[in-house]
Formats: C-alpha cells, sequence, structure tokens
C-alpha cells in the first residue's frame, strides 16, 4: 500500500500578519488585532496578536484592557478593529496557491488547511519537503506571508509537526520517524486535548506522549469513555487514518425567511429565530462543522437592512449557545426598533473543523 503524504498548512499570526502585508512598518511593534464590543472604549477581546506582542504575555481570547496593561511600557503598540473581508481576499489568494499544488485540497479555516500530495511526490518525503519549500515561497512572493507546514503519511501527525516550529516552520515526520518525534511531546499537543485532560494525566504522573503509551485502552476507556480513550490511544501511537477530504472555502452558513406578518414583537420573533437556529444548526452538524461568530440579520419592511453578530471566545458546536447568543442580539437589536421586520435571518461563521472524533473537542 502506498504511504500517504499530507501537508498540514497553517498562517503564522494569520489576521495581525494580514494587517503588516498592508501596512509593513507595523512588523517592528507589538500588534493586536481586536474585536471591539459595542458597548465602546476599550471593551472586546484580542482576535490574533503578532510575535512581538505575545512576548509581553499577549494571546488571543484576552480582553484588551489587560492587553493594554501589558504592553504599557510598549509605547508603539498598535491596537486595530478586525477586518474580516480583507482577510477574506488574502485566505483566497493564498488558497488558491495552496489547490493548484495539491492532489486534494481541504479548506479547513481562514487561516488553515490540509493537502493530499501523495501523488505528486510518489509517495517521497524528500520531494514532499521540496514541494512544501515550493508552497512557502509563492506564498510568500505573492501575498507576503509565511505559513508553518507539516509533513507527514496523516493529518493528526501533520497538525502537530505544523505547530512544532512555528513562526515560519517547515517539519517533515517520514513513517520511520512517526515515534521519535512524537514520544517527546506533551500529551497536551495531541490535537482536542486540553487544560481538563491533561490534569488529570498528570494526577496519572503522565507528562508526555512516551508516557501516555504506557497506559491501555481498558484504563482509557475507563476514564474517558470509548470513544474519547480510543481517539487517545491511536493518536499517542500516531495513528489517523482520516483521509484528507475534497473541501472548499465556506465562509458561513445561513438561513433567512420571510415572517407570516411583519413584526417587531420580540416573542413572536424569537420564535421564528429559534427555528433558523435549529435549520443552521443543522448544517452545522452535517458539515462536522464549529463557528466561532453568530449574527442575525433584518430585512425591515421599508426594505432596509440591519444585522448583529458576537465572535465569542471559542468555537462552539453547541445550539444551546447559537440560541443564547441569537436571543441576545435580538434583544438588543430590537432596543430602539420602530420600523416593523419584514424578513429575519440567522448565520454562522468564523467555522473551523472539529477536531478528530466528532464529539471530542465538546468533550474536552
Amino acid at each position: 500500500m502506498e504511504t500517504r503524504v499530507v501537508f498540514h498548512i497553517d498562517f503564522d499570526y494569520f489576521y495581525a500578519q494580514c494587517e503588516e502585508t498592508r501596512s509593513p512598518e507595523l512588523k517592528s511593534k507589538p500588534v493586536c488585532v481586536c474585536v471591539f464590543s459595542d458597548r465602546g472604549g476599550d471593551s472586546g477581546a484580542v482576535a490574533t496578536a503578532n510575535y512581538t506582542a505575545r512576548k509581553y504575555g499577549v494571546k488571543s481570547g484576552i480582553p484588551i484592557v489587560f492587553a493594554k496593561k501589558r504592553l504599557e511600557e510598549r509605547k508603539d503598540a498598535v491596537f486595530l478593529p478586525v477586518d474580516f473581508d480583507f482577510y477574506d481576499e488574502v485566505s483566497e489568494k493564498a488558497m488558491k496557491i495552496m489547490k493548484n499544488n495539491a492532489d486534494i485540497f481541504e479548506y479547513v479555516g481562514r487561516d488553515e488547511a490540509y493537502l493530499d500530495v501523495t501523488n505528486r511526490v510518489e509517495s517521497n518525503f524528500e520531494k514532499a519537503n521540496h514541494l512544501a519549500q515550493q508552497i512557502k515561497n509563492l506564498i510568500l512572493d505573492e501575498i507576503k506571508l509565511s505559513c508553518s507546514i507539516g509533513i507527514s503519511p496523516n493529518k493528526l501527525i501533520s497538525k502537530i509537526a505544523s505547530d512544532f516550529q512555528k513562526p515560519d516552520g517547515l517539519t517533515t515526520v517520514p513513517p520511520e520517524r512517526v515515534n521519535v518525534f512524537l514520544e517527546p511531546l506533551k500529551i497536551r499537543k495531541i490535537p482536542g486535548i486540553g487544560k481538563k485532560t491533561e490534569a488529570k494525566f498528570l494526577e496519572m504522573k503522565l507528562e508526555n506522549i512516551q508516557d501516555l503509551k504506557k497506559i491501555d485502552i481498558f484504563t482509557l476507556n475507563k476514564n474517558f469513555g470509548r470513544k474519547t480513550g480510543a481517539y487517545i490511544y491511536n493518536a499517542a501511537r500516531g495513528i489517523d487514518d482520516e483521509a484528507v477530504k475534497e473541501r472548499e472555502a465556506s465562509i458561513q452558513y445561513s438561513k433567512i425567511s420571510t415572517l407570516k406578518e411583519d413584526s417587531k414583537d420580540f416573542v413572536f420573533l424569537l420564535e421564528n429565530i429559534k427555528e433558523l437556529c435549529k435549520e443552521v444548526h443543522q448544517i452545522v452538524k452535517k458539515n462536522n462543522r464549529m463557528f466561532k461568530s453568530i449574527g442575525i440579520h433584518f430585512v425591515q419592511s421599508d426594505l432596509s437592512n440591519k444585522s448583529k453578530s458576537k465572535i465569542l471566545r471559542n468555537p462552539t458546536s453547541n445550539i444551546e449557545d447559537l440560541e443564547k447568543v441569537a436571543e441576545q442580539l435580538l434583544k438588543e437589536a430590537l432596543e430602539n426598533q420602530t420600523v416593523t421586520i419584514r424578513r429575519l435571518g440567522v448565520k454562522v461563521s468564523e467555522l473551523s473543523e472539529i477536531q478528530g472524533q466528532s464529539d471530542i473537542t465538546s468533550y474536552f
């Protein structure tokens, strides 16, 4: 059987790097790209920080106020609002380059994709290394972005490898080096393993993947359930049979419907919103996706449009999260509403793939 060759390509600090391409003077400064909330001032969170800002302990998800505190001594620190339209444009160009160099191309998110290149490199990892370097050079020359690439016989190891030498990394793990590469790594490096699970393993005196391999499948099943136990057991041994699947960029999933009557009544609109949430959630589930942004959209009776959205701290695939945020957005949108609403929509975006087993991320 031929050995598969899979790339995982991941952009380094993507949003901040995009901003650096249009304003090169930012490169030497700490840059935070932020999602500012409607409350004004510094309320909101950091979406991405460049490596200069990260040296000061600034990372994605922390409140803007904390980031400013940590960067107090840097008078040149820059805080920019997100510009998703621009990032989509940059991402599209980069994905095109990747797709042209793949046998099978699988889009994961704006800054991430898997490529199966088995045929074009004839299962040869040295050729794969050259091809990866060419892709990195093309992306750097044409789009001025650096990216990190992991190369291995499967998606799991390639994902771990792309993170191994960030930023601007290239890590090749041929089949004979899988164990040598994985064993010294912290258990947390396995995609889907979070703080709680890591803490559980530390209690069991297990720190790295080599330690983890000493645990038998029955103990793992007992502690984590059968699906998750099997995933962890296989991941520690670098086993992953999931194929790279042809998938194009899908920036958002949405549903919009015309109401039975024009209205601005909260209870009536909420009923419709919940129905739309269910429909959108079905699509999310079918495509094995998580979302980080939720939005609602009105077409008003005078045919003008109104929309509101919110970025979550962490991606989710949970219908309760979707309904809760949609309800909150509806409340906010109706505060000073004078015009009745004719059509109502719900959308989710900032999509990412659920890692490992389809329910592993929700478990951890």
